[in-house]
């Protein structure tokens, strides 16, 4: 009777355990790393770049194809181009591993709101994933772009917008979790990096791009997309980028150039830098006070400024401050002036700081904001002054 039941409870859990249910063969899959939007004829144009395994793995042995391949295909709604990919590839498209996505310029003026919810849904897509605007081209043509170092583009633009936010700051690397909470939060809208093909498209087409100790085409990172919920309305230039970094926090490392009160430069080093954003009201309404505290390095002095004066380290911090500050505030003027867009999140900081305020103001924010006062105070330190308290230069020029 045991044996029995003992059987029977065998059975049952046989039932259950199906095996992965799901499975599927790394050979009935084309791996996609990025995946380019595009608009044509009122249809959606999907792009797809899929690492071609066997090339990769035979590079150290001088392969004859390129790493990657990318297959086409045109739709009214982007499953359906994704779907239709398979009259062309030879293996259904898996996105679990993608790197980038790139959003042509027309369609995100249109609105991107479609493009992410198909994203969003699919249990296949991870969200770690960079989403980038391609600027002034198609989103078909940065992904057929052959790179350097990194033999899989895809890995090349992941690993640049990661570095270039780190170290210069004008770019941001931005998740889909992250822009899908920019979109839909009521006190901030979206802003994503822009990406553009510098040098001859044609060539960096082609493997001769790689073969060239310089480069024909190369992909570089340009400014930053202003969004107002899903829908592009402008850029910011580079230095207006990097404004919109310190003041959303998010400056790491960067670089600045300063004139010595004497004639020529000095180059400081951004060590690190800390944003403090804060609101009050007066008289019912609100102010914004900003506090940007940054900590600098010399790295490159091109006059005759001696570093070991208490006075000169000032008059560089100073010099520092004031052109931080001219940059932040004609960039915050600039937004509110051209795009009245709150990209910088100051309605989400009232929410917190006047939760009674924001409901009343919520709904008209968008204007509230273009008139919004900000107050910003910079402060610099210069902590370090490399190994030499003078240039070299200095001394060269009095033995001429």
């Amino acid at each position: 009777m045991r044996k029995t039941g003992l059987l029977v409870a065998f059975s049952v859990l046989l039932l259950f355990a199906t095996g992965c249910w799901n499975r599927r063969e790394l050979n009935d899959l084309a791996i996609a790393v990025a995946v380019g939007i595009d608009k044509a004829d009122n249809n959606y144009r999907v792009s797809v770049q899929v690492v071609d395994p066997s090339e990769v793995a035979a590079k150290k042995g001088g392969g004859t194809r390129t790493p990657v391949t990318m297959y086409q295909s045109s739709g009214q709604t982007i499953m359906e181009a994704i779907r239709r990919m398979t009259t062309v590839s030879p293996r259904k498209i898996y996105a679990s591993h993608l790197r980038m996505l790139v959003v042509q310029e027309q369609v995100a003026k249109e609105g991107i709101g479609e493009v992410l919810d198909l994203l969003s849904r699919d249990h296949e897509v991870r969200t770690d994933f960079y989403i980038v605007v391609a600027k002034d081209t198609r989103a078909a043509d940065t992904l057929k772009i052959l790179t350097h170092l990194e033999s899989i583009p895809a890995n090349h633009l992941f690993s640049s917008l990661q570095t270039s936010q780190r170290s210069w700051s004008p770019t941001v690397a931005v998740t889909l979790d992250r822009l899908i909470a920019d979109i839909v939060s009521e006190g901030k809208n979206p802003a994503v990096t822009g990406l553009r093909v510098k040098g001859e498209r044609e060539i960096g087409e082609t493997r001769q791009n790689v073969e060239e100790i310089a480069a024909s085409a190369q992909l570089q990172y340009s400014g930053l997309a202003v969004f107002k919920k899903d829908k592009l309305v402008g850029w910011l230039d580079e230095t207006e980028s990097k404004a919109y970094n310190y003041i959303l926090d998010q400056v790491t490392g960067s670089a600045g150039i300063v004139p010595c009160p004497g004639g020529g430069k000095v180059s400081l080093e951004v060590v690190r830098s800390k944003t403090k954003v804060k609101s009050k009201l007066e008289n019912g309404e609100p102010r914004i006070k900003i506090t940007v505290q940054i900590e600098l390095s010399v790295s490159e002095v091109t006059c005759g400024i001696d570093l070991t004066k208490r006075e000169s380290i000032e008059q560089l911090e100073k010099l520092e401050e004031n052109k931080v500050r001219n940059f932040i505030t004609e960039t915050i003027k600039r937004v509110q002036r051209d795009y009245q867009s709150d990209i910088f999140g100051f309605g989400d900081v009232i929410h917190r700081s006047h939760p009674k305020y924001w409901k009343t103001a919520k709904a008209d924010w968008d204007r509230r904001f273009a008139q919004l006062p900000v107050d910003l105070n910079v402060e610099s330190n210069i902590r370090l002054i490399g190994t030499e308290s003078s240039s070299f230069l200095k001394e060269m020029k009095k033995k001429e």
